[in-house]
């Protein structure tokens, strides 16, 4: 039996949603894989979002918005732009990232409309089905996932996403612009600490572990582990559970 992907749709109400419908009443063909979602702006779609839908099986989510310059709000497709990037250096943590994808289609696009999903489509069927669908609940796909959601969920990131248009181009109170390539190399790095991070809060929810057990869970040296637990427990999210010999043991603790 060929695979069948399920494709998660997050359209804008003035455009890609108006251009769905036009594809509709032109009878245009495309494939009944996508499931639409409606939204007033693409710039609303949260990264957790995205996150969710992996997470619970689908194959696949594309989201449509208006071209750049034609949004209703004047800059959400901006702020869409900005989030879906995010979305991608989240995923590419857990090679999920060629599951989404972002396409600027307008109210008169219906041919388009049908052209993009059936692309997107067979994307994903050279991709197959979605390796969350075998992953047991206890797996390291669904921590790492999980980890994942808990990133995006992180204000400080949100917070860097919202001012990087205006740290990049606009410029700071100071009149200085920080360079697009140094901005994203930060914000590579801020990603990867978080959700390693987060990641280290999961394992000691379960369980109450030492720096180089969980060195050895996350697979990066104890000193760096070291620093994450520091970071953690400033934050009111771990705690020292026990000391065996020379060894602190830490575990989580609710926030």
């Amino acid at each position: 039996m060929s695979f069948e992907p399920k494709i998660l749709g997050i359209l804008c109400n003035w455009c890609s949603y108006a251009g769905a419908d036009l594809a509709g009443v032109s009878r245009i063909q495309y494939p009944t894989n996508i499931r639409v979602i409606r939204v007033m702006c693409s710039g609303r779609v949260d990264p957790v979002f995205v996150i969710e839908a992996l997470k619970r099986g689908i194959d696949g989510v594309i989201i449509m918005g208006c071209h750049l310059g034609d949004c209703h709000y004047i800059s959400g497709n901006y702020e869409a732009e900005m989030k879906f990037e995010q979305v991608k250096k989240l995923l590419k943590l857990v090679d999920l990232s060629e599951r989404v994808h972002l396409e600027w289609v307008s109210a008169s696009e219906g041919v388009r409309f049908g052209k993009v999903v059936a692309e997107f489509t067979e994307h994903i069927k050279t991709l197959g089905p979605s390796p969350i669908r075998k992953a047991s609940s206890d797996s390291k796909l669904i921590l790492n996932l999980n980890a994942l959601k808990m990133t995006a969920e992180y204000n400080r990131l949100r917070a860097l996403v919202g001012r990087k248009r205006q740290i990049t181009q606009e410029g700071n109170v100071y009149e200085e612009k920080i360079p697009l390539e140094e901005f994203e190399y930060l914000q590579d790095q801020a990603i990867f600490d978080e959700f390693i991070r987060q990641k280290t809060y999961l394992l000691l929810e379960s369980d109450s572990l030492s720096v180089k057990e969980l060195a050895q869970c996350l697979e990066i040296e104890p000193r760096k582990v070291l620093k994450h637990v520091v970071s953690l427990r400033q934050r009111g999210m771990v705690a020292l559970e026990k000391i065996e010999g020379v060894t602190p043991y830490y575990i989580a603790i609710g926030v």
